[in-house]
């Protein structure tokens, strides 16, 4: 069975038809007829989560991991405006979504109309595309037309590099009734990819230009783990005039590249930014952590930018562009490499002799630190499980984790398309239903309450872990430079709070443990990483001192210049 409005009943089978298996909807009435098709469709995974903010989260990360186009539906009116925060997340992180919203029919808006507003483009900003599928879809001209729509929303969502596409579907009443099945013949339909190729003479130019270089960087951004690109900047790094700095997110883990580039670029002295400064920046991957590396890099802008990526290629970070390529990165060196004559220089020894000091003075700050934000995630990074996927919640802990080395145990993940720390809980949820590995999230106290509508969720699985920092707010405002020499800081800055997890953690039966000193936390870790009943997840709420955590990282950064 499926629902008599041949647009929702078409959009179902289309879906299942391209390989698609799961949508997230939420409750709603307009909805019906999208509830009828997809969750009755027996290819497809039909989940229903009630907050649509989380529920569209919870998807975004069904679809990080499996790079396939997950669904959401929900009903009418503001329902759709809460999709809004995780749409913006997926276009810019190119995460494929598929939005669909129930509409009431056209000549019902702006009339008064309960759950009703202007739907039409409502994520213009935000989205690959936006559609409107006819109400009514009779004839054989308007059925192909409607699916040839359809078609095109769900491969823009995948190709060339992903990201969320809107469909809009107005349903005039009744809206539950139901029809045995489609009566008219479906074919498949393949997007047609525009494949672009770097010319010969383009590349004997490219080629000549690098080869003649003395310093050369290569920055990666977040990007998901691919072995045939950590091979080809392994060798790229043979050569002597190459550096190639990367941030957990890059998924280089244990590559032959500078990870943590704070502690580096924050040593490096006004007398000594000529020897640091590239002569051709070569950026590759998605948004960078480092707000660091961006200064040093906007204030000594290198000679020679080139930005390679099949969608952004254009995206000028560090203002200083002069050559964008819309290719594939792997692509891209796939052709540089055979081409590359290794130079003679001491750019990536400067680079790497200043990262082995950094360790070292690392090591030694750390091994004398108290108890504080720093020493917390030195721990929590030693024994969360191998073969994890880490998530990374946004302020804070993904700039935590960028003073670690990145390590092969973890895939890292973060919402750092927006970088908000909106949703960060429900992506991890997400991403814990569709991986069997670990899944760990680490967030703050504050991305935690604002999120913890993730925990009224029917599919939280057993191998998510749930890890918070709790320094009674907003902890980095006590350290950036502004906020703590205003009056404001602890109320509006901060937004200083003494609330915990625990009786959250009770409200939605997840077992819960706490921590407030290396003593408890030793004893905690020893056994929330085992199994719980029911399959159940679990949360760690850890308390540090909000003043002395700022107090320890400047102390950290200072210890690195000495």
């Amino acid at each position: 069975m499926t629902s008599d409005k041949v647009n929702a009943a078409l959009t179902a089978e289309l879906f299942a038809r391209k390989g698609m298996k799961h949508i997230v909807i939420s409750p709603g009435s307009r909805n019906a007829p999208l509830i009828l098709a997809f969750a009755q469709h027996p290819d497809i995974e039909a989940l229903t989560i009630i907050d649509e903010r989380s529920a569209a989260f919870f998807a975004l990360g069904i679809a990080q991991q499996t790079r396939k186009t997950v669904a959401i539906a929900c009903t009418s009116g503001s329902a759709v405006l809460n999709y809004a925060p995780a749409i913006a997340e997926a276009y810019y992180q190119k995460i494929p979504l598929l939005i669909l919203t129930a509409d009431r029919p056209p000549h019902l808006i702006d009339q008064g109309d309960g759950q009703t507003i202007r739907q039409k483009d409502v994520f213009a900003n935000y989205i690959i595309k936006s559609y409107e599928l006819p109400e009514e879809i009779r004839t054989d001209a308007e059925i192909k037309q409607a699916m040839d729509l359809v078609y095109e929303a769900i491969n823009l969502s995948q190709a060339p590099a992903g990201g969320p596409v809107h469909i809009n579907l107005p349903f005039s009443e009744p809206i539950y009734n139901q029809i045995e099945d489609l009566s008219f013949a479906i074919q498949i339909k393949d997007p047609q990819i525009k494949i672009n190729h770097l010319t010969a003479e383009k590349l004997q130019a490219f080629s000549h230009t690098w080869n003649n270089s003395d310093k050369k960087m290569i920055l990666v951004g977040m990007m998901e783990p691919n072995e045939t690109f950590r091979k080809q900047l392994s060798k790229l790094a043979e050569d002597p005039s190459v550096v190639i700095l990367s941030e957990t997110t890059s998924n280089l883990n244990e590559c032959c590249t500078v990870s943590c580039i704070d502690r580096v670029v924050s040593t490096i002295s006004e007398k000594e930014t000529l020897y640091f400064k590239p002569d051709l920046l070569l950026t590759i991957g998605g948004n960078v952590v480092s707000k660091m590396v961006k200064a040093f890099l906007r204030q000594n802008k290198p000679s020679i930018h080139w930005n390679v990526d099949p969608v952004d290629f254009k995206m000028d970070t560090y203002q200083s562009l002069t050559d964008p390529f819309e290719l594939d990165p792997v692509e891209f060196l796939n052709k540089l490499i055979p081409s590359v004559i290794p130079r003679e220089s001491n750019y990536k020894s400067q680079w790497i002799d200043r990262a082995e000091r950094s360790e070292v003075y690392h090591q030694k700050y750390l091994s004398e630190c108290e108890y504080s934000d720093l020493k917390v995630f030195e721990k929590l990074l030693q024994v969360i499980p191998e073969n994890s996927n880490l998530q990374l919640g946004n302020s804070t802990p993904v700039r935590y984790s960028q003073l670690f080395r990145a390590v092969r145990k973890f895939h890292y993940n973060c919402n750092r398309g927006t970088s908000g720390i909106d949703g960060s809980i429900s992506t991890a949820a997400g991403a814990a239903f569709v991986n069997t590995k670990p899944t760990t999230i680490i967030t703050g106290d504050l991305g935690f309450l604002y999120d913890s509508n993730a925990l009224m969720n029917h599919y939280l699985r057993g191998n998510l872990r749930i890890i918070i920092i709790n320094n009674g707010g907003g902890g980095i405002f006590r350290f950036i430079h502004g906020p703590d020499t205003t009056d404001q800081l602890e109320p509006f800055f901060e937004a200083h709070h003494n609330w915990s997890a625990k009786f959250i953690a009770q409200n939605f039966d997840v077992p819960y443990y706490y921590a407030c000193n290396f003593e408890e936390l030793e004893q905690a870790l020893h056994t929330f990483y085992n199994p719980h009943e029911n399959d159940r997840p679990a949360i760690l709420e850890i308390r540090t001192p909000s003043r002395k955590n700022a107090e320890r990282l400047r102390g950290y950064f200072n210890y690195l210049k000495e």
